[in-house]
C-alpha cells in the first residue's frame, strides 16, 4: 500500500507560502493529494506542489465536476500534466449534493448516470480524441490538445454501490473519504475489484484524517470541530453508519506512533492500494503526523 499526504486546506486555510511548507514537509511520501474545497483550486495547488517536489506523484482527491464541463477539466488536467512532467492522477466526483445544489444551484439527481455520461466525454478528451456527445446531462463537442501531456489516470469518488461499480468498470479506480477499515474491506474493495474484472487492476485510494498525538481525547475534539459537519452529509453519513460509528473522529487514526502505525497497517489489510492521509490537529501534531507518514512511506534502508 502506498502512502500519500493531503496538502492544501484540509487542516484549514493556507497561504501560498504555507502550501509550499506543507509540500516540503511531505515531499518524501509517494503522492501529494489535494482536495477541491472552498479556497485553493486543487489543480493549481498541485502545479505549485509539483514545482517544489519534482519527484513526487500528484493527485486530486477530488475535483467535483458538476460545475466543470469536460472540455474545461480536460484542458486543466492536461495542462497540469505538461507542467509537472506527467505526474497527475485525476480524481473526480459528482460532488456533495448539499454543496452542488445549495452553493451552485446545479442539479444533483442521478449522480451515477451523470458520472457515466461525464466519463464518456472526459476520457477520450484526455486522450486527445474528438468528442461529440449530446446526452441527458451534457453536450460535448470538441477536442483538447496539450503537447507533451499524457492522459492521466482517472479515479472516481465512490461510496455507494452504483458509483463503486462505475469506478471499477469505466474509471481506473476509486477514491473514498471518511470511510473506515471495516467498510473498505467489506463494501468498497470487493465491489470495485469485481467491477474491474478483465481490466487492469484498479487503484483504490482511501482518505482519512490522521493525528499522531499524546492527547487522543483532545485530538478527537479538534477533529470533531474541523470535520464534524461530514456526519450530517448524506453521502458520508451512509459510510459512517456502515462502519457502525457516529462521527468522523471515530474513523480518524488517532494516537501515538505505535497506535497510528498499527491502524495504517490495518488499512493495508483491507485491500486498498493507497492511503491519502490528512494530517490533523495542532501544528505540532501535524508535524509529528507528517514525520511518521514520511517514515512509513520510505523504503527500508539496506
Amino acid at each position: 500500500m502506498r502512502i500519500g499526504i493531503m496538502i492544501g486546506e484540509v487542516a484549514g486555510p493556507v497561504t501560498a507560502d504555507g502550501l509550499k511548507d506543507q509540500v516540503t514537509a511531505a515531499s518524501e511520501v509517494d503522492t501529494l493529494w489535494s482536495a477541491q474545497a472552498l479556497g485553493w483550486d486543487a489543480l493549481t495547488a498541485l502545479t505549485l506542489a509539483g514545482a517544489h517536489a519534482p519527484h513526487v506523484r500528484l493527485g486530486t482527491a477530488v475535483v467535483p465536476v458538476r460545475q466543470r464541463h469536460p472540455l474545461v477539466l480536460a484542458g486543466q488536467a492536461l495542462s497540469v500534466q505538461a507542467a509537472t512532467g506527467n505526474r497527475l492522477t485525476l480524481g473526480i466526483g459528482a460532488g456533495v449534493g448539499v454543496m452542488v445544489g445549495g452553493m451552485f444551484g446545479l442539479p444533483t439527481d442521478r449522480p451515477a448516470a451523470f458520472m457515466h455520461e461525464y466519463l464518456a466525454g472526459l476520457l477520450p478528451l484526455l486522450h486527445g480524441e474528438p468528442v461529440a456527445v449530446a446526452g441527458d446531462f451534457l453536450t460535448i463537442r470538441g477536442t483538447t490538445q496539450v503537447p507533451g501531456a499524457e492522459p492521466p489516470p482517472v479515479l472516481l469518488a465512490a461510496l455507494g454501490p452504483a458509483m463503486l461499480r462505475l469506478a471499477g468498470s469505466v474509471a481506473d479506480g476509486a477514491v473514498t473519504w471518511m470511510t473506515g477499515a471495516r467498510t473498505l474491506e467489506s463494501h468498497v474493495v470487493p465491489r470495485v475489484i469485481a467491477a474491474a474484472q478483465g481490466r487492469p487492476a484498479p487503484r483504490i485510494v482511501a482518505g482519512l484524517p490522521v493525528c499522531v498525538t499524546g492527547d487522543p481525547s483532545g485530538a478527537r475534539a479538534r477533529i470533531a470541530d474541523r470535520f464534524g459537519m461530514a456526519a450530517q452529509v448524506p453521502e458520508y453519513r451512509r459510510v459512517l453508519d456502515l462502519e457502525g460509528v457516529t462521527a468522523p473522529q471515530d474513523v480518524a487514526l488517532i494516537g501515538d506512533e505505535e497506535t497510528v502505525s498499527g491502524a495504517i497497517g490495518r488499512l493495508a489489510e483491507t485491500g486498498i492500494t493507497e492511503f491519502a492521509a490528512a494530517p490533523a490537529g495542532t501544528p505540532a501534531e501535524q508535524q509529528r503526523t507528517t514525520a511518521l507518514l514520511r517514515h512509513l512511506a520510505s523504503p527500508p534502508k539496506a
